[in-house]
């Protein structure tokens, strides 16, 4: 099963994610997330969080149309999109996709990347999606598609990544060691349609730039 999460972050022309909002079998928004969802004229099944965000008549709409609102403390040792993905994993959800994640400020950007570590080493497939870049955490192998002269960067969330390797780039990776204190592994050029980034122990987070 696949779902959305939509964020409280920057998300440019909503029109792009017509085609990744459709193709969910669940949609989840984090608290002012609701207030894009209602934007596209998405229903979302839940909204989730300290409801700090949701504008007053968007939650009215919701509410009218049966939507299930977690409503939490706002003194509280969790984001709202860990208690976002923290519902997504109780519902079995096999693939994640989180939109407005990567915008508007570092701090909240570092967060919604390191929390969806624990998931990616359960198996999830954890997705970042944005129209000019797209984040995934790998603990296996992901098949980049894209177009030739793309620009990919790999960088380690473990603190460690062993046996990583890079096909079908410019600079080709084969058996390597990568460190968090030492992120060399930036701006790297698909050589086709397609390249495949893999990694035998650690978590990687890999971005796709689409030209």
């Amino acid at each position: 099963m696949k779902c959305i999460i939509l964020a409280n972050g920057e998300y440019g022309k909503l029109d792009t994610y017509d085609k990744a909002v459709l193709q969910a079998d669940l949609i989840l928004c984090a608290d002012g997330g609701a207030n894009y969802a209602y934007k596209m004229g998405v229903l979302p099944s839940y909204i989730i969080g300290d409801m700090d965000s949701i504008l007053p008549e968007v939650k009215d709409y919701f509410l009218a149309n049966d939507v299930i609102m977690k409503k939490y403390p706002q003194k509280k040792d969790f984001t709202d999109i860990q208690l976002a993905l923290s519902v997504a994993d109780e519902l079995g959800t096999e693939e994640i996709v989180l939109l407005g994640t990567l915008g508007k400020r570092l701090d909240h950007f570092l967060s919604n990347l390191y929390c969806g570590i624990e998931l990616a080493q359960k198996g999830r497939r954890i997705v970042h999606y944005s129209p000019e870049c797209t984040v995934y955490l790998v603990t296996r192998e992901l098949k980049i598609e894209g177009r030739e002269g793309d620009i990919v960067s790999v960088i380690a969330l473990s603190e460690e990544a062993r046996g990583v390797y890079e096909e079908g780039f410019d600079s080709p990776l084969a058996g390597a060691v990568l460190e968090q204190k030492n992120p060399y592994t930036i701006s790297n050029v698909l050589a086709s349609e397609t390249g495949t980034i893999g990694v035998e122990e650690g978590v990687l987070a890999v971005f796709h730039y689409r030209r």
